[in-house]
């Protein structure tokens, strides 16, 4: 008998809507279909507008929640029909939502994430499950990163030394040695401040393959500046976002350079590169060790990314997820699906040596 659920996810550079529809029991998690429905222009850019500049109306925060939760809702609907999957099959809709803003250090930390799941529930008719971060942050976690307990549940091999590198907007590292506990955490910016320069640049939302990076040099200069920031300096727990590196962090960065734009382009590339290398090779359970980098999330499409990662580990196996059964597009919904399943069946789903809580609870809220 099937065990469906399904997961909504869209991450930090806003591209689409992943939506993932998952089979899930207490020993296996099975992909069965995924779909990736465009996320309308004018949304998108009221989007990246409220979390760059971090000024808005509470009538346009109000809307955006609105408007997300109604395309949430359309997309998972819209699933349902091109896929031919009748809703009473799905025990429940696992939705992240749109992270608008995420302060885990402070006198008042929070997350906020938008995408009404109320509309969610009541537009598809299945019981939604959201507000998957803030459980964790009740109990001085910060809320971040989520994924290294799926990727612990689906990807630990008791024989195999695994790193699992999730690059989206920002990548974040999930480390499976066996017999040890699992460290995860954000190691900075993705694919987030490609996006944001190509589309700057060229109006592209981002840079295929790779291709326009090639064309650029490395400016050493520029790249001691872009590292000249606390947050690669501070150890884990930790986590980070679009409030930080962003289109504005990085024109302060740029103050007083002459470079060519594709050269920063290939800076950048360089940055994430060696941001998510360096975080790695710091680690000390890691030295001394052979072991397999699965790599999961858009960056894994960018070749440049790819290659650099092998020369920068190079006695490590860097391969995608894909090798290993998970489509790495796919990676994060699939998450959210499991996390959902978590939640229905009061399974605890946080880690706390990873999120810096003072022990492990359920996530998320349920929305009928």
């Amino acid at each position: 008998m099937q065990n469906l659920y399904i997961g909504v996810m869209s991450g930090t550079s806003m591209d689409g809507i992943d939506i993932a529809l998952v089979n899930i029991t207490a020993k296996n998690v099975t992909s069965i279909a995924s779909s990736c429905y465009p996320m309308p222009s004018k949304l998108k850019q009221q989007l990246l507008a409220l979390c760059e500049t971090k000024q808005t109306t509470l009538q346009n925060l109000g809307e955006l929640d609105h408007q997300l939760g109604e395309l949430f809702a359309d997309s998972i609907n819209q699933f349902l029909k091109d896929n031919k999957i009748d809703k009473q099959q799905i025990k429940a809709i696992g939705c992240h939502g749109q992270t608008i803003y995420h302060a885990p250090i402070g006198d008042n930390p929070f997350t906020l994430q938008i995408g009404d799941a109320n509309i969610i529930a009541a537009k598809t008719g299945i019981t939604t499950i959201a507000d998957f971060r803030r459980k964790d942050m009740a109990y001085g976690g910060q809320g971040a990163p989520l994924v290294p307990a799926f990727h612990k549940a689906v990807l630990q091999d008791p024989q195999i030394n695994r790193v699992v590198l999730n690059i989206g907007g920002i990548s974040n590292i999930s480390v499976l040695i066996p017999n040890h506990t699992v460290i995860g955490y954000d190691t900075g910016p993705g694919n987030v401040l490609l996006d944001c320069w190509i589309n700057q640049n060229l109006g592209k939302s981002y840079d295929k393959n790779g291709l326009w990076a090639k064309t650029g040099k490395v400016s050493q200069d520029l790249l001691n500046k872009l590292f000249d920031e606390d947050y690669f300096k501070i150890p884990a727990p930790k986590s980070t976002g679009r409030e930080l590196f962003n289109l504005p962090w990085l024109h302060k960065k740029l103050a007083g350079t002459d470079l060519k734009s594709e050269d920063i382009q290939a800076t950048l590339v360089e940055l994430t590169s060696l941001s998510i290398a360096n975080e790695i090779k710091e680690l000390p359970i890691l030295k001394k060790l052979s072991c397999e980098l699965l790599v999961c999330g858009g960056g894994a499409k960018n070749p440049l990314i790819m290659q650099r990662l092998s020369t920068l580990l190079p006695s490590w196996s860097v391969l995608t997820t894909d090798t290993k059964g998970i489509n790495g597009d796919d990676m994060e919904a699939i998450a959210f699906a499991w996390l959902a399943y978590c939640r229905i069946n009061n399974i605890p789903s946080n880690i706390p040596e990873v999120t810096g809580a003072n022990q492990a609870v359920c996530l998320g809220v349920i929305y009928q």
